[in-house]
């Protein structure tokens, strides 16, 4: 019976790449594990122990199962969705800077989601479950207009008109942003001000409900459409020579990343940077594979958005600085690191 030798090449990249995801996981579960002892309310990891047990009293199962878990799941889920939707999109713009903020994606979606808290409550379970859905829509016609915007019958689409073109819609709805909120009454103005800023205010379970389903459809998805990816880089030419349906799959590929931006954003607010940050992180630690490229690009996301959401509600306590302000400090230098990489 014939049986396949790895070469030891891929026998050290298939150790590294195991290497890499279970310490990338270890991470996760270790700032996990801070972030339940971290807040206004301290309780120290023998009281979580014994509240994770059943044995906490009222106000510290209250504290854990009703305030701290569902935002920490929240904050993994959204890591991992951000950094998913840029691994794809910087896989198919072929251009190191797309992510769903700097292509506009995030801020069409965001608008959506104001326009509807803006005007009507999002108290209720029912507006919870609607917010992924009009997040969706937002996102949907803002990647359509600049796909269109940018797409040229006799080039394609380019990378560098795609990404500035996306850079020119988000700051024409930013603006729009900023004029209703300025329409809006002081309690509603707070809110949308802080949601812009990027905090994450689905802080209950039902917002975990209502992103779960999203997050555990599309990423495997993703993953089944790695070798999809694959091929995608290596140009369009030599993907029809290779018999695949370029324009079919590059459109799927492309409203499965918005799908997954907008019901982040339907949740986490206006954070950016995360989609550029991991998957370019996961990239230098596992290659360019999207076999093992894109499970490292969630785990990566996952572990910056819960390290920031906890750093937020830590530094200045009893006040809490949004998640948003802290990825937006590790990631501007970070993107003016690749912008001035890009240009050289």
């Amino acid at each position: 019976m014939h049986r396949t030798t790895l070469s030891p090449n891929e026998n050290e990249r298939r150790r590294r790449a195991i290497s890499v995801l279970s310490l990338l996981a270890i991470l996760i579960v270790v700032v996990f594990i801070v972030s339940m002892n971290t807040g206004f309310m301290r309780l120290s990891p023998r009281e979580v122990l014994h509240t994770l047990l059943g044995d906490g009293t009222h106000q510290q199962k209250l504290i854990l199962f009703d305030f701290r878990l569902p935002r920490i799941v929240i904050s993994l889920l959204v890591g991992a969705g951000f950094a998913v939707s840029g691994c794809i999109l910087q896989s198919l713009a072929r251009n190191a800077l797309a992510e769903p903020a700097t292509l506009g994606i995030s801020a069409g979606a965001g608008f959506a989601v104001i326009i509807f808290i803006s005007f009507f409550p999002a108290t209720t379970a029912a507006p919870v479950f609607v917010l992924p859905l009009l997040a969706l829509g937002g996102a949907s016609l803002t990647a359509a207009l600049i796909y269109i915007l940018a797409y040229r019958k006799a080039d394609g689409l380019s990378p560098t008109r795609l990404i500035l073109i996306g850079i020119a819609v988000a700051a024409g709805i930013n603006a729009c942003q900023l004029v209703l909120a300025l329409r809006l009454d002081p309690n509603n103005y707070q809110f949308v001000a802080t949601w812009i800023a990027g905090k994450i205010w689905g802080g209950d379970w039902r917002f975990v409900l209502a992103l779960l389903p999203w997050i555990a459809i599309l990423l495997p998805f993703v993953f089944y459409k790695a070798r999809i990816l694959n091929v995608l880089n290596l140009g369009d030419h030599t993907s029809l020579g290779l018999g695949m349906r370029v324009e079919k799959e590059r459109i799927l590929l492309l409203v499965t990343a918005v799908a997954l931006a907008g019901s982040c954003v339907a949740v986490s607010g206006g954070i950016g940077f995360v989609g550029l940050i991991a998957p370019h992180l996961a990239r230098k630690l596992v290659g360019p594979r999207h076999q093992v490229l894109l499970p490292a690009s969630a785990l990566t996301g996952a572990l910056l958005m819960i390290t920031a959401d906890t750093i937020g509600r830590w530094v200045l306590q009893p006040a809490e600085v949004p998640t948003g302000i802290v990825v937006a400090i590790i990631g501007a230098p970070y993107f003016l690191y690749l912008l001035a990489k890009s240009k050289a």
